[in-house]
């Protein structure tokens, strides 16, 4: 089965700029209510996961108490204890199901390595369920 028929393309993704500072980063995850959220290149390669216990374990780490201080600090910075392992556009249901048992989206790149959306873990399970109802 074509992986592409679970694809949420980019253009429908909220992710954010390898460049974006960690201010941005918290407005973006608050307004669309992401607990992760995929980090791409200016050249739209798809670099990482940033995810709300990294943003809150680097404030903690750094001390910070006000949302003001931190507006210029990049992105880049913070230490991510893990990012989301994307698959290929060319990728197995089967990968998607191995991955998607420790994330809850799967991004997808093309073969130039380029972010070009994401799979839903929900998604995938719908498939599943509907699969062993059929």
């Amino acid at each position: 089965m074509n992986i592409l028929f679970f694809l949420t393309p980019k253009s429908e993704v909220a992710y954010i700029y390898e460049d974006y500072t960690m201010r941005q980063v918290l407005e973006k995850m608050e307004y669309h209510r992401y607990s992760s959220i995929p980090i791409i290149n200016k050249e739209g390669k798809y670099v990482g996961t940033i995810t709300e216990g990294d943003l809150l374990w680097d404030l903690k780490n750094r001390f910070f108490l006000d949302l003001k201080s931190i507006e210029d600090i990049p992105i880049t910075d913070v230490k991510r204890r893990k990012d989301n392992r994307p698959v290929s556009i060319d990728a197995n249901i089967e990968d998607l199901i191995s991955k998607s048992m420790n994330q809850n989206f799967v991004p997808v790149v093309d073969d130039k390595e380029t972010f070009i959306g994401i799979i839903k873990r929900r998604d995938i399970i719908e498939y599943c369920y509907d699969k062993t109802k059929a």
